[in-house]
């Protein structure tokens, strides 16, 4: 979509990276730590100080205490600590349940280890945990559950009663549990609860998470995953022989960022708040079925007033026809059926793009029928 955008001179609302630049005060401990030559191999599970600065930020925001040293490690991004979660953890045959939708990497990198996915459907309009279901495919045989929360690409946030439900699961049937949890700065409408932050559950959870989304800088890939020691082990096993070590002077910047004071996240929310009112109310005037969001810089929304077949034939219409670029949702659910006539927005953008994407469809695009 984003090559097709590139042809047609579409406006990018589809691929969720910000077309502005991150805070000035990270850039310049990134372009400081390079002066300083911090420039060679970082220790393989991250520099001490971005361990550190990971196990502070955590502690504010759950309660934990964990150990930098023990219980961090220090990944190119969120989407190789999944690699390596999914890698040094899963075992061939192992079953691990998904929410479709899900981000594509889930998929991949289960397929990689050989497991067997099983995977629950979230429907609108709230998207949420059909709590039976869930149930009902927990087997002798199910090693974990990976789940993503605030939920790319829905916005859905998982509730502190639907987090309860999959922490007695996984108690019960000794389950862990994979938690991407890269859009917690951006939850709107409800707190964000770390599932590890629920009783008995941090000795089974991994909870995943990068700089990119909160600080604007994703192409800085510094992620990380928390754990306790047994399951660090395992994890980095598989990262020492995926990427070994992360980008130093960038490290030592993302330490910076993470000491960020509480105004730089709440200003953040604030800025996202305008940013995502502008997308959503520009959607409904424009005909759309908009479901709620609740997190994260993505919008799902029903395109099928305006005719088309699926979700792929609609994106291609709207890039081609209208000059805008929404990702189509099929590619996010093992049965590509279920997300046909879903399509995902994202208000990652400065407010011009994001008022030009609106009128451009309101200029365009004709409700049939």
């Amino acid at each position: 979509m984003s090559s097709l955008a590139i042809k047609h001179g579409a406006i990018n609302l589809g691929q969720g990276f910000p077309n502005f630049d991150g805070p000035e005060f990270v850039k310049e401990a990134a372009i400081q730590a390079i002066r300083d030559g911090k420039n060679q191999y970082a220790r393989g599970y991250g520099i001490p100080d971005l361990n550190s600065a990971v196990a502070e930020r955590f502690k504010k925001d759950t309660g934990l205490s964990v150990d930098p040293e023990k219980e961090i490690t220090i990944t190119s991004g969120c989407t190789e600590a999944i690699a390596a979660t999914m890698l040094g953890l899963i075992n061939p045959g192992d079953e691990v349940i998904l929410f479709a939708p899900y981000y594509d990497s889930y998929e991949a990198t289960l397929s990689m280890a050989g497991a067997k996915i099983k995977c629950v459907t979230l429907r609108p309009p709230n998207f949420s945990i059909p709590v039976d279901e869930l149930k009902s495919i927990v087997s002798k045989n199910t090693r974990a559950i990976l789940m993503n929360t605030p939920h790319n690409p829905t916005g859905k946030m998982f509730t502190r009663e639907e987090l309860n439900v999959i922490a007695s699961l996984c108690i019960e049937h000794d389950i862990l549990v994979f938690s991407d949890e890269v859009y917690d700065k951006l939850a709107f409408e409800m707190d964000h609860i770390s599932i590890a932050s629920l009783p008995g559950m941090y000795e089974r959870t991994v909870t995943l998470n990068s700089l990119g989304k909160t600080f604007s800088l994703t192409g800085w890939k510094i992620g990380w995953a928390i754990a306790p020691a047994h399951l660090t082990w395992g994890l980095r096993q598989a990262h020492s022989y995926l990427t070994f070590a992360t980008s130093t002077p960038m490290q030592f910047a993302a330490g910076t960022a993470l000491r960020a004071p509480d105004s730089y996240y709440e200003e953040l929310r604030r800025d996202y708040l305008v940013k995502k009112s502008i997308l959503v109310e520009g959607l409904k005037s424009v005909g759309f079925q908009v479901y709620p969001s609740s997190g994260t810089y993505f919008v799902i929304v029903d395109h099928t007033p305006f005719g088309l077949e699926n979700d792929v034939a609609f994106c291609e219409y709207l890039i081609k026809e209208v000059g805008v670029v929404a990702i189509p949702t099929s590619v996010f659910y093992l049965n590509p059926e279920d997300g046909k006539n879903l399509v995902r927005f994202t208000f990652c953008k400065d407010e011009g793009t994001l008022r030009s994407a609106v009128e451009r469809m309101k200029e365009k695009l004709i409700k049939k029928g």
